[in-house]
């Protein structure tokens, strides 16, 4: 007796990967921020167009504002564990330029943002009629925004089935926010397909 079997047609997995994390790094301290442009070279300040230091770094490929109060932006970081890594080689330049540096750094993160792809076509009026707190307005932008509440983070949704994800917190955040997205447009049938 010869069984029939029947396949559903699998779907592929969705992908992501943070672009760009900013954070703030909090010294409890002034600097002076004419000393560490005379000791660090390939530094940029010039207080009459902006009044932060930019420190670059190549290794990982981070930027950092540094102002009087002791305030840092770091950008550029693709993980958390490379924000971790290029503040420590911050801290650690300017302390190997004679820069006294008091206490220990307060990492706070602002924004990370990802893209991710679900390598699925959706049906983003579908999609905008079925998501509550989302916005889609074609003729003014292509994608589908979409505010989520868990975790809270809003979605650039496009119908080749690739977004950008910003205001997540943490990373696992990010990857939480594809799951559940892609969970809910499947179970909408707001997927129309394979997109690859």
């Amino acid at each position: 007796m010869e069984e029939e079997i029947h396949k559903e047609k699998t779907l592929p997995e969705p992908e992501s990967r943070i672009e760009n994390i900013v954070a703030t790094v909090i010294l409890d301290q002034n600097l002076d921020l004419n000393l560490i442009e005379a000791r660090i070279p390939d530094v940029d300040y010039n207080p009459d167009t902006f009044p932060g230091l930019v420190y670059r770094l190549k290794t990982p490929k981070v930027t950092a504002l540094i102002f009087k109060s002791g305030k840092m932006v770091v950008t550029g970081a693709k993980s958390i564990s490379e924000l971790v890594l290029a503040v420590k080689k911050i801290i650690k330049g300017l302390r190997d330029s004679g820069i006294e540096i008091v206490g220990k750094p307060r990492l706070q993160i602002q924004n990370i943002v990802a893209s991710a792809n679900l390598h699925v076509y959706i049906d983003l009026d579908k999609a905008a009629f079925v998501l509550e707190r989302s916005m889609y307005e074609p003729e003014q932008f292509p994608g589908l925004i979409y505010r989520m509440n868990d975790p809270k983070v809003v979605l650039l949704i496009f119908s080749s089935g690739k977004m950008v994800i910003t205001g997540a917190k943490k990373e696992e955040d990010v990857k939480r926010a594809v799951e559940n997205i892609y969970k809910t447009l499947k179970e909408t049938g707001c997927i129309l397909g394979p997109a690859d």
